[in-house]
C-alpha cells in the first residue's frame, strides 16, 4: 500500500524525479514523531471545532479516525512499505483512507511548517523529561557507590600527578555536582521547548479564529509563540537540547576516563564486573573496560550533532527552509546516544568494585601530606611562601632518604625548620589531613557525610 499523492501536488504537472523523491523523503526518520503528530492533530481538530470551522460530527469523526491510527501504530509493520513523504502526509493519508474526504479538512489553517515545529517540541519535551530521570538515576548510583565506601580514601590528582588525599565519596560527589548542573540545564532548556508554535501556519499566522492558548493548554504547553515567522523557523531549542546533551557527555566521558585509568593494573583502584567488561580475542587474561571506552568515544558524536545544527541554521533566510529537515536526525541520535550512555554509566557504577586497601595505600604515599606540613608551619607563625619553600626542602631530604614525610624523625625535620615541634606527626596523619578540610566543599568526613545527605534529598525534590 503506497501513498499516491503528496500534500502539495496541485501546482505541479510533471512527474518528480524518483531519485529526488527519495532524497526529499524524511519518513524514514521523522516517523518517530508519529504519536506527537497524532496528538497535535487532535488538538488542532478540537480548535477548528471550537472556531466553528468543523461541525461537531466532523470533529468526532476525525478524532475517532486519529485514535484508530494511533492504536494501529503500535502494530508491527504498520509503517512498512509505505511511500509517504513524511510523517504528516502519512497520518493524513491514513485518515482519509479511514473516514474519507472529511479527513482532508483537518489541515485547515495549518501548515506542515507549524505542524512539524509543534510535533518536534512535543517529542523533545518528553525526551528532556526522560533524560532528566536518567541523569537522576546515574546520580543515585554515584551516591549508592559513595555510601558503600564511606571510609575509602583516594589520591586526588592534578596534572595526573598525586596531589592530596580525598575521600572516595568526595570524588563521587564531584561527578554528582556535574550531573546536577546537567539537570538544571535540562530544566532550563525545557522552558524554551515548551512554547506552542501551532497556529502560526506557514509563516504569517492563520486567518481562522483558532484559540491558540486553548490549544496550548490542551497540549500542555506553557505559552504560545509571539511571532509566526520566528515560530516556524526557530530551532534554537534543538541546539540548546543537543548542547545540554553535549555537556552531559563531557561529564560522562570524564567519569569514564577516571574509571578506565583506575581500573588499569598500574592503578588497581577499581575493577569492573564481568557484566560491563569484555575480553580479548587473543589475550585470555584481559578484561577490557569497553563500556566506558564507548561512552568516552560517543561523546564526540553528540558534539558533532551540535556543530551540524549550528552550521545548518547559520545562513538560513526567514522563514522555513528545507534545510531544517536536517534537525531531526541530529536531535534523535543525540537523545539516543546520551540516553544509552547514561544507562550504561549507571550500570557500570552499580557493578564497580573499589580496592580500598590499594587506594588508601596510594593516598598515604608520594608526599601527599606536604601541603598539610606547610599549613602546619603557617599555624606556627611561618609565612606561607616561606613554609612552602621549607617543606620543599624537607621533601627533597625525604626523597634522598627514601622515606615518606611522616617517616622522618622530628629531629630531621626540625633541622630544616625550627618551627617544627613534637605535634607535627599528628598533623601529618592521613586522618588529620582529611579532617582539616572541613570548610564548605571540603573532603573532611563530616562535610562529606553532610553533603551526601543533601545530595540524596536533592534527588527527591
Amino acid at each position: 500500500m503506497g501513498d499516491s499523492k503528496n500534500l502539495w501536488g496541485g501546482r505541479f504537472i510533471g512527474e518528480a524525479d524518483r531519485g529526488f523523491v527519495d532524497f526529499n523523503r524524511s519518513f524514514g526518520f521523522d516517523r518517530r514523531l508519529f504519536a506527537a503528530d497524532v496528538r497535535a492533530s487532535v488538538a488542532h481538530c478540537n480548535s477548528l471545532a471550537s472556531a466553528g470551522v468543523l461541525t461537531g460530527e466532523e470533529a468526532a469523526k476525525i478524532n475517532g479516525g486519529l485514535q484508530t491510527i494511533l492504536d494501529r501504530g503500535t502494530a508491527a509493520g504498520y509503517f512498512d512499505n509505505l511511500e509517504s513523504e513524511d510523517v504528516h502526509s502519512f497520518v493524513e493519508a491514513r485518515l482519509v483512507e479511514l473516514i474519507g474526504d472529511t479527513g482532508r479538512k483537518l489541515h485547515t489553517g495549518r501548515s506542515r511548517n507549524d505542524q512539524v515545529a509543534t510535533d518536534l517540541r512535543l517529542w523533545l519535551r518528553a525526551a528532556v523529561d526522560d533524560l532528566f530521570q536518567r541523569v537522576s538515576a546515574t546520580q543515585g548510583a554515584l551516591l549508592d557507590l559513595a555510601e558503600a565506601h564511606l571510609g575509602a580514601v583516594l589520591p586526588g590528582y592534578t596534572h595526573l600527578q598525586r596531589a592530596q588525599p580525598i575521600l572516595f565519596a568526595h570524588w563521587c560527589l564531584a561527578y554528582f555536582e556535574m550531573l546536577s548542573r546537567d539537570r538544571e540545564r535540562l530544566e532550563d532548556c525545557r522552558k524554551r521547548v515548551n512554547v506552542l508554535p501551532l497556529g502560526s501556519a506557514a509563516l504569517a499566522g492563520t486567518s481562522y479564529p483558532i484559540d491558540r492558548e486553548s490549544v496550548a493548554r490542551e497540549l500542555g504547553f506553557d505559552s504560545v509563540s509571539r511571532n509566526s515567522i520566528d515560530a516556524v523557523s526557530d530551532r534554537d531549542f534543538c541546539v540548546e537540547f543537543v548542547s545540554a546533551g553535549s555537556l552531559i557527555m563531557v561529564h560522562l566521558s570524564r567519569l569514564a576516563e577516571d574509571v578506565i585509568l583506575y581500573a588499569t593494573t598500574e592503578f588497581g583502584f577499581f575493577e569492573l564486573s564481568d557484566a560491563v567488561a569484555t575480553g580479548s580475542s587473543l589475550m585470555p587474561q584481559k578484561k577490557n573496560p569497553d563500556s566506558m571506552e564507548l561512552v568516552r568515544g560517543k561523546a564526540g558524536r553528540v558534539f558533532g550533532h551540535g556543530t551540524s545544527l549550528l552550521a545548518m541554521l547559520k545562513g538560513l533566510p526567514l522563514a522555513y527552509n528545507k534545510d531544517m529537515q536536517e534537525d531531526k536526525e541530529a536531535v534523535f541520535d543525540s537523545f539516543d546516544t546520551v540516553s544509552a550512555c547514561l544507562g550504561v554509566t549507571e550500570t557500570v557504577l552499580r557493578n564497580l568494585s573499589v580496592n580500598e586497601e590499594r587506594t588508601r595505600d596510594a593516598a598515604s604515599t608520594g608526599y601527599m601530606n606536604a601541603t598539610e606540613l606547610a599549613d602546619y608551619l603557617v599555624r606556627k607563625g611561618t609565612p606561607f611562601r616561606e613554609a612552602h619553600e621549607t617543606v620543599g626542602r624537607i621533601v627533597v631530604h625525604a626523597i634522598g632518604r627514601g622515606l615518606e614525610l611522616h617517616e622522618l624523625s622530628i629531629e630531621e625535620m626540625r633541622s630544616l625548620s625550627a618551627s617544627i615541634e613534637d605535634d607535627v606527626l599528628v598533623s601529618l596523619s592521613l586522618e588529620r589531613t582529611l579532617g582539616t578540610k572541613s570548610q564548605i566543599g571540603g573532603t573532611s568526613p563530616e562535610w562529606v557525610t553532610d553533603s551526601l545527605a543533601v545530595a540524596r534529598r536533592s534527588l527527591l525534590s
